[in-house]
């Protein structure tokens, strides 16, 4: 086994611990603590292919971005101490069956369809041509999936100071009315 095959081992690994960590864990700011790691994790993916602009993208939107948007969500609607609740027995077990059959599916198509490289070419791109691409508004241009995740993004930023807007004047409301 090559040094490059082991690196991805670990990487893989570390990624999919974090994962099931973030999933698995009753605290919910330690849960985005988890994702952060196995979104750090999928940064260190693209390092290790030498795709240094997406590593660096995926660092700035997901990890800076995303995951502290995530924390003051957290920190603004709910105390980030106290313990989710338990799942119900019958969800988790819906749950493990769908893992199950994912998982089984995704076995069953890398068997029926051989997945390696048709190519052993590096991928040469420099950040000008990625951008003229992402701006392109002609064949395989991502122009409109671009402003898309934009909007989206900003629907999440809304939603979140809604929410954190709500759940304050509810506070105010039972404040005053236990003074009176």
């Amino acid at each position: 086994m090559s040094a490059a095959s082991i690196i991805f081992y670990i990487i893989a690994a570390f990624i999919l611990a974090t994962g099931v960590l973030a999933v698995t864990t009753r605290k919910i700011f330690r849960a985005s603590i988890w994702l952060l790691f196995s979104l750090i994790g999928i940064a260190a993916l693209y390092f290790w292919m030498q795709l240094e602009f997406l590593a660096a993208v995926q660092i700035i939107v997901y990890v800076g971005g995303i995951v502290v948007l995530i924390i003051f969500s957290i920190f603004l609607t709910i105390k980030s101490g106290e313990e989710m609740p338990k799942p119900v027995l019958t969800r988790s077990i819906f749950a493990a069956l769908a893992v199950l059959f994912g998982t089984g599916f995704v076995v069953r198509l890398i068997s029926l369809y051989n997945f390696k490289p048709t190519s052993t070419t590096v991928f040469n791109l420099n950040v000008n041509q990625i951008g003229m691409q992402m701006l392109d508004t002609k064949n395989f241009g991502y122009l409109l999936p671009f402003e898309l995740i934009s909007m989206l993004l900003l629907a999440a930023m809304i939603g979140c100071i809604v929410i954190a807007m709500k759940s304050k004047d509810k506070d105010a409301t039972t404040f005053q009315n236990s003074i009176q």
